[in-house]
């Protein structure tokens, strides 16, 4: 079955981290707001595709004044950020359908590439689930609420990026479960409901932009 692909695109937090007047997701880069320079990397990718914009009540107007302003995605789902991430995919999956393949990613990771992205949407065509990882170059040390510290073994650490691309009907019916702390990402939560996850490699330049710091990287790289 050829599956419709969908983009879950996660911007529903205020930013606090960053510091700034407005939400991280508004600030721009290259004269564009990050958030739309993620959503261009997936319409690049594939015109075509379904997208959904996951953002806080305080800036769904924002967001629909800009996109009128300057002409810029006539065609959108927007759904309504939540308590938690959990509770904003929850709002936003009710905007995909069954016998899809759809990708939660990070409205703030803007340097997804063409080829990464066919990457992992081939990858979910052949399992239900995938997530892209990395693996860490520093040392690493586990921390103990005493203050203590011993060193990790990094060849069994990776570091989980996103998109995480599923099989819809999978990760809807996973997020009909009961909310968790444990639910750090929505990997974490197909997993809790049975499914098998699979790890891709991901891609060295696809950071999320949180902190100030992040933000002149990334304003170099656009540079």
């Amino acid at each position: 079955m050829d599956r419709k692909k969908y983009a879950v695109i996660m911007a529903g937090g205020e930013g606090l981290r960053m510091g700034a007047a407005v939400p991280k997701q508004f600030l721009e880069l290259g004269g564009k707001p990050i958030l739309r320079l993620t959503v261009e990397r997936f319409l690049e990718y594939d015109p075509s595709i379904g997208l959904v914009i996951v953002l806080p009540a305080s800036g769904k107007e924002m967001w629909k004044e800009y996109c009128a302003s300057t002409g810029f995605l006539e065609r959108y789902s927007m759904a309504t950020g939540g308590i938690t991430r959990f509770h904003s995919v929850q709002n936003a999956l009710k905007y995909v359908p069954d016998g899809a393949l759809v990708a939660v990613h990070d409205g703030v990771r803007p340097f997804v590439t063409k080829k990464f992205l066919a990457r992992m949407f081939d990858a979910a065509r052949r399992c239900e689930a995938v997530i892209p990882v990395i693996t860490a170059i520093d040392s690493l040390r586990e921390v103990e609420p005493s203050g203590s510290s011993f060193p990790i073994d990094r060849s069994k650490v990776v570091a989980v990026q996103t998109p995480q691309v599923f099989r819809s009907e999978i990760l809807k019916s996973a997020y009909t479960q009961a909310y968790s702390t444990s639910f750090t990402d929505d990997a974490s939560v197909v997993e809790a409901a049975g499914f098998r996850i699979t790890l891709c490699e991901g891609l060295r330049g696809n950071f999320k932009i949180t902190t100030p710091e992040d933000f002149e990287i990334a304003s170099a790289l656009c540079r």
